[in-house]
C-alpha cells in the first residue's frame, strides 16, 4: 500500500513501507501504467528519502472527474424528497433500481480544489450542501487501482428545480474537491471502513454524520464497467462512488464554513468555503 502526494509535474512524494520517498514518476504515467501498482513500487524502489509536502496538492493531472449518483439508499431519499414538486419523486427510485446507474461529468482537473484549498457554491443558489465521496481512481485501461476522497459539492435547490438541471448543481468553478493523498492499494477499503463529515463554522461543529462503504448498493467494478462502455480515458480518471451523508433539509452551507471528509486509511480532506 502506498499513499501519493503530487510534488510537482514531475515527481510524486510516496510514503510506503519503506518510509517516504520521491519518486520521478508522474500521475499521467500511474494512470497509463497497466498495473500501476507495480510500476509505482519499481520507481520507488530505491528512490531518494523525502518529507511530506507542506503544501498538499490535489492527487490529478490530467484526469477527468466523474460521479456516480443515488448509490445510497439516503440519497436516493433525499433526491426524491428535494424533487417531488418538480414531479420527481419516483424519479429517482427508479434510478437506485435500475440495472444501469446514474452517471455524470464532475469537473475538469483545473476546477478541482486541493486539499486545503477552497469550494465553491453557487451565487444563484440558497441551499448547498457537500458530499462525501469514496472516490476509485481507474487506470487508462479501466482497473480500479486506487482510491481517495472526493468532496462532490452540490446545489440541491437547483437540482430539485428540475432533474434536467442536474449539471448545473453539480459542474461548476472549484465545485469538487480530492485529497489528501491517492491510496494506490491491491484491495479496497474492507465493507466496514467508516465515511464521515463534519462541517465546522466559527470553530463549532453544526453538522456532522457518518456512514460505511458497505451502505452502497452497486459494486465498485460495476461503476468503472459503466463508465468506461464506449468512453476512452487516454490518462485514466476519477470516479466518485455517491454520498450516503445528506445534512438536513434546513441546512446549507455559509462562506466560511470549514468541510472535513475522514475516510482511513486515506486521511482527511480538509475544505473552506469561500
Amino acid at each position: 500500500m502506498f499513499k501519493v502526494f503530487p510534488a510537482d509535474e514531475r515527481e510524486l512524494i510516496v510514503s510506503g513501507p519503506e518510509g517516504v520517498r520521491r519518486v520521478a514518476l508522474t500521475v499521467d504515467a500511474l494512470f497509463r501504467a497497466a498495473d500501476p501498482e507495480e510500476h509505482l513500487r519499481a520507481a520507488y524502489t530505491g528512490a531518494p528519502a523525502a518529507e511530506l509536502p507542506a503544501v498538499l496538492r490535489a492527487p490529478l493531472q490530467s484526469q477527468e472527474v466523474w460521479a456516480a449518483g443515488v448509490t445510497y439508499f439516503r440519497s436516493r431519499t433525499a433526491r426524491m424528497e428535494e424533487s417531488k414538486d418538480a414531479g420527481g419523486g419516483t424519479f429517482y427510485d427508479k434510478v437506485y433500481h435500475a440495472e444501469r446507474p446514474e452517471l455524470f461529468f464532475k469537473s475538469t482537473p483545473s476546477r478541482v480544489a486541493a486539499p486545503g484549498a477552497p469550494v465553491r457554491i453557487r451565487r444563484d443558489s440558497q441551499w448547498n450542501v457537500p458530499e462525501p465521496e469514496l472516490t476509485l481512481a481507474i487506470n487508462a485501461h479501466g482497473r480500479i487501482f486506487g482510491y481517495t476522497i472526493g468532496n462532490d459539492m452540490s446545489s440541491r435547490d437547483i437540482e430539485g428545480e428540475n432533474p434536467l438541471y442536474l449539471p448545473q448543481a453539480k459542474v461548476y468553478d472549484r465545485s469538487a474537491a480530492l485529497g489528501p493523498c491517492l491510496l494506490v492499494a491491491a484491495q479496497p477499503p474492507p465493507p466496514s471502513t467508516e465515511i464521515a463529515l463534519e462541517i465546522r463554522r466559527a470553530g463549532a461543529t453544526v453538522f456532522s454524520g457518518s456512514t460505511r462503504v458497505d451502505q452502497i448498493k452497486r459494486t465498485f467494478t460495476e461503476l468503472a464497467g459503466f463508465l468506461f462502455r464506449d468512453n476512452v480515458f487516454p490518462h485514466g480518471c476519477y470516479l466518485m462512488t455517491g454520498t450516503g451523508i445528506v445534512p438536513p433539509d434546513d441546512f446549507t452551507l455559509r462562506s466560511g464554513d470549514e468541510i472535513r471528509i475522514t475516510i482511513e486509511p486515506v486521511g482527511t480532506l480538509v475544505n473552506p468555503v469561500a
